[in-house]
């Protein structure tokens, strides 16, 4: 039989998104996402640019260094990714973009 988590054992996580709310009010809102299958784990997702994901990577002090790129969708989208802790959590952060053609249409 597998327990189950409770509320409390998203505690980490739950509070490293609070201090974030109150350290960094001024940025974007990300997509959120918590889950009892990896309670230490906070995951922002940013869909409204890599501009956004950026503010975000700066405002946290993750070195541009430690960034990944990659192409999904047959190459549609672009991803970038990063992780970082704080507040005791494992904090991931994912931007999504529609990769440009040379002729400038998606």
């Amino acid at each position: 039989m597998i327990s189950t988590l409770t509320l409390s054992g998203l505690a980490v996580p739950l509070q490293a998104l609070r201090l974030l709310a109150v350290d960094f009010p001024h940025l974007p809102a990300p997509d959120v996402y918590v889950s009892p299958l990896e309670p230490e784990r906070l995951r922002l997702s940013f869909h409204s640019g890599l501009d956004v994901f950026e503010a975000w990577r700066e405002a946290l002090g993750v070195s541009p260094d430690t960034v990944t790129h990659a192409l999904q969708g047959g190459g549609g989208t672009r991803v970038l990714k990063a992780s970082a802790s704080y507040a005791g959590a494992s904090l991931y952060l994912v931007g999504f973009t529609d990769v440009v053609s040379a002729g400038g249409a998606s």
